[in-house]
């Protein structure tokens, strides 16, 4: 990878501090433009104009932010820079659940990264295509020049040699997924006292956290999914929630009425388990989806739309997701192509009835996904669908494409611990959260006949926790 970071130092022949900066970015090995405001006048201005009229140096610029007299661990920190260990950086954005992840990762491990905001440098997007293939993955994470696509986090413990102590600490309740059912069971839980800890392999929030708006919550008319998810998640750390990103459970055990949990951050411990992992989405499992994942197919407007600003999107489905999905991503793109297999929406009505106003929207109904197609040189140009009254087919050329046909129990990890359904969803007692296994319970989507909305889901969160509290009330007799 061809390092584009602009990185200009600011300083002057008599500056000791100057001279500090410069020969620590000379030492290890990073390329900067080094401008002595002595020698350029019109330097000297724009120094001025940064520091609001006093000329600092040393002053170091860092792909356009200004730091007047860094520190070595501030520069560090800027640039990824790692004593004993190699140069860190990432490509990712604010959006991306798993660049928070990573970003967790790498600072709950003290480990220095330069973050380059894909948003914020146009630069970036070709380097992040060229890196991928022409794919734009994020997080990209860069260690000393070589790239790693969307790493979890045992593969940058793997990399970057860190060494984490085994977890000892047990634990009354370990909640798996960090959305509305889990963060509401740990804010009812420790309220009750009980030591608890949320295990997240992505980000705090889970599908919500994806939602651009949310209308149907008590309370609030109109709250961003990532604005209601971080107040129940800063709920329950206030309330002493310990809260763990990145942490993809493998496998449960139990020995001795203790849950023995397997992650990707090592063991956790617990007297009592809650899987409220939720759902992912659905794929289509059609020829050329699996090829163009990432590079012109996708699953998340909010994730992924800002890559299509004024261009022509498919989106396929026909529930309320795939509506108000498809809804957000016309505010901004040039076209909406709707493709759904039934010959009407399945969505309800406050969805159905925005559609005739929306005049960047045209519907395709009563079609059927048959091939996602590619240009010679592998990009992505269009979706043949097949009309399912008269055999015909059609190819809808368009820029991208995003799927919403349903979603998938994230519940793996859970077969032969827990009777599960043929759809992976987790089997609990009638009008209960307790599943075949005493001690582990299930809230919220992953659960069978949950209903998949965010109030639903707290409200699965409030049982769980008595369920919890009463079992382990019981362990103690």
């Amino acid at each position: 990878m061809t390092d584009q970071t602009s990185i200009k130092l600011y300083g002057a022949a008599w500056c000791q501090d100057s001279e500090r900066v410069k020969n620590f970015l000379s030492e290890n090995k990073i390329d900067y433009e080094y401008i002595n405001v002595e020698i350029d006048k019109e330097a000297s201005s724009l120094l001025e104009g940064m520091n609001n009229g006093k000329r600092i140096t040393p002053t170091l610029v860092v792909n356009g932010t200004s730091f007047a007299n860094p520190s070595i661990d501030l520069v560090s920190s800027l640039l990824g820079l790692n004593e004993g260990r190699p140069r860190v950086q990432m490509f990712g954005a604010e959006w991306c659940p798993d660049c928070h992840r990573a970003k967790a990762y790498l600072k709950d491990n003290g480990i220095n990264f330069q973050f380059i905001n894909i948003d914020e440098h146009a630069w970036s997007i070709s380097v992040l295509e060229e890196i991928n293939k022409g794919k734009r993955i994020i997080p990209t994470v860069i260690i000393d020049g070589q790239a790693y696509a969307n790493p979890d986090n045992r593969k940058l413990r793997e990399l970057l040699d860190i060494e984490e102590e085994a977890q000892t600490h047990l634990f009354d309740i370990a909640i798996i997924g960090g959305g509305a059912s889990g963060l509401t069971t740990a804010i009812y839980a420790q309220r009750d006292r009980f030591s608890t800890v949320i295990l997240e392999k992505r980000m705090i929030g889970g599908n919500a956290s994806l939602t651009e708006k949310i209308e149907n919550y008590p309370g609030f008319m109109n709250i961003s999914g990532p604005e209601l998810m971080d107040k129940m998640a800063e709920q329950a750390k206030t309330y002493g929630a310990e809260i763990k990103l990145g942490a993809d459970v493998r496998k449960i055990n139990q020995e001795h009425e203790v849950f023995h949990i397997e992650t990707s951050s090592g063991e956790i411990k617990a007297r009592s388990v809650v899987v409220a992992t939720g759902s992912t989405y659905k794929k289509l499992n059609i020829p050329g989806e699996n090829e163009l994942i990432g590079a012109g197919v996708h699953f998340c407007a909010t994730c992924d739309g800002a890559f299509y600003r004024d261009r022509t999107v498919i989106v396929v489905g026909g529930g309320n997701s795939a509506l108000e999905e498809g809804i957000f991503l016309s505010r901004f793109t040039k076209k909406i192509l709707l493709v759904h297999r039934g010959e009407e929406f399945s969505a309800s009505s406050s969805y159905t009835d925005k559609l005739p106003g929306m005049s960047n929207i045209e519907i395709f109904l009563n079609q059927s996904p048959v091939e996602f197609m590619s240009t010679d040189d592998g990009k992505f140009k269009g979706l043949k669908v097949k009309d399912n009254a008269t055999d015909e087919e059609q190819i809808l050329e368009a820029d991208g494409a995003f799927i919403f046909v349903g979603l998938v129990p994230n519940t793996k990890f859970l077969k032969g611990t827990v009777e599960l359904t043929e759809q992976g969803f987790v089997k609990t007692m009638p009008g209960s959260v307790e599943t075949t296994t005493p001690g582990i319970f299930a809230a919220g989507d992953c659960r069978e006949g949950a209903i998949a909305q965010v109030a639903a889901a707290t409200g699965e969160g409030v049982i769980a926790s008595f369920a919890v509290k009463a079992y382990l009330k019981l362990e103690e007799v």
